[in-house]
């Protein structure tokens, strides 16, 4: 005869995936919502990223092909890092698509055809307003004394920068067609 669990209640549940901190609870519940925005963000923007690069054409398709892989390998890179700063303060972070979709900032793009300059200006602004959501959560951090979390999304500002830097680089100049 087997034996049937009882689900644990959810107190329960949140203390088994507790992490010891030493940031107060209310700081860490701030920072970790901004996080997991951001991760959500981030996975979001790396599909559209790789949806652009699968679906480039045009003169400079290898240029644009090969800039928007290197650019998806980066923003995904970033993920884990950031998920798995939300655990080291004590809080989870997401748990299926459902969850990135409804905390995702950056706007899918279904369409059946997007010329490639489309292609590099939605991804400029979308690299844009990740800078400026890294920024408010940078912000928030600091006011909450978590050195840890703002020292990481530094970095990912800067890169960030850097993305949005080659994509308006190579959209300058570019006609509407990508010629």
């Amino acid at each position: 005869m087997s034996k049937t669990r009882t689900p644990a209640s959810a107190d329960t549940q949140r203390s088994a995936l507790d992490t010891p901190t030493d940031l107060e609870k209310q700081s860490t519940l701030k920072i970790a919502e901004e996080i997991n925005k951001l991760v959500a963000d981030a996975l979001a923007l790396y599909l559209k990223t790789k949806n652009f690069h699968w679906h480039m054409s045009g003169p400079h398709f290898r240029d644009y092909h090969l800039l928007l892989d290197e650019q998806a390998t980066q923003i995904y890179a970033s993920v884990d890092p950031l998920a798995e700063r939300v655990r080291k303060l004590g809080q989870p972070t997401l748990r299926s698509i459902g969850h990135i979709s409804q905390l995702a900032r950056i706007k899918d793009n279904n369409a059946d055809f997007v010329a490639p300059y489309d292609m590099l200006c939605e991804l400029l602004e979308d690299n844009k307003g990740m800078a400026e959501a890294m920024r408010g959560a940078h912000k928030l951090c600091e006011d909450n004394e978590d050195i840890a979390t703002a020292s990481l999304l530094e970095v990912y500002v800067d890169e960030t920068e850097k993305r949005t830097w080659f994509l308006f680089e190579a959209a300058r100049g570019a006609s509407p067609d990508g010629h």
